[in-house]
């Protein structure tokens, strides 16, 4: 676990952002990547120590950040994970007016085992999607799964799609023409590749869905030379991936900001 914890952390932490939709803006701000002008709000990212900022200096950075949002009227998203340093950052983004949403778990496989052949059930069909229409179908699922408006979706995506084809793939599964589940991967530039999206309309749950996604989704990123699969899981899905093999390498909480 401590390895794959220190390639994470080396490869997947404190880079700029690979492959960034045409638009975004991308700023270095002393330790931290800071990403605006995205459909859905920004983003921080930065490596596990914030460079050593402590104390009062932390709380003006953090200041800093929330500000230059706040001018451009737009919400921002800063994950904390339960390694990083200062241990007390939580606290003080809660101070500074984030609000926290629930905790997920960062967790890791190897590529290899993941990669197996694992059909989908009965009457249910796995394509890869690029179509507005198809991505629009994604969002209606999304919504009737999550009942809030996901409509940010397809705009991101689709510019995802713009800005590098090759780093981003869509699946859904569809029984009867209705899209029943969707999720996506993404190809960064190192070792790793990250599970994304994965719900699943009530009524198809529990039927090898999710799985059949994860392998063939670990399939493709086998046949591109991937070492490592990372998720960020929900209470939900991490009992079905460390079935699979993934294993918990930390624990990780978006704190957001909403003008």
């Amino acid at each position: 676990m401590t390895d794959m914890l220190t390639a994470f952390d080396a490869e997947m932490r404190g880079h700029e952002p690979d492959d960034l939709p045409v638009g975004a803006i991308c700023e270095k701000d002393g330790p931290i990547w800071r990403v605006s002008a995205l459909p859905g709000g920004g983003f921080i990212g930065y490596h596990r120590d914030l460079g050593g900022l402590d104390g009062a200096d932390l709380d003006a950075f953090i200041a800093r950040q929330r500000d230059f949002f706040a001018a451009r009227g737009e919400r921002f998203e800063w994950k904390t994970y339960a390694h990083d340093l200062p241990a007390d950052l939580p606290d003080r983004l809660l101070a500074a007016g984030f609000e926290a949403e629930d905790p997920e778990t960062v967790v890791v496989g190897r590529v290899g085992p993941l990669a197996v052949e694992c059909d989908p059930p009965a009457g249910v069909t796995l394509r890869e999607v690029t179509s507005p229409a198809d991505l629009a179908r994604i969002v209606t699922m999304e919504e009737a799964v999550w009942g809030v408006d996901r409509g940010d979706l397809v705009e991101g995506l689709l510019g995802e799609i713009a800005a590098n084809p090759a780093g981003l793939t869509i699946v859904v599964a569809e029984a009867d023409g209705v899209v029943v589940s969707a999720a996506w991967i993404r190809f960064g530039a190192r070792s790793f590749a990250s599970l994304w999206g994965g719900a699943t309309l009530t009524e198809w749950r529990r039927k090898g869905i999710y799985r059949a996604l994860v392998a063939y989704r670990a399939r493709l990123a086998l046949g591109r030379g991937y070492e490592y699969l990372q998720v960020d899981a929900s209470e939900d899905s991490r009992p079905i991936l460390e079935r699979l093999g993934l294993t918990a390498v930390t624990r990780t909480t978006p704190y957001i900001w909403r003008p």
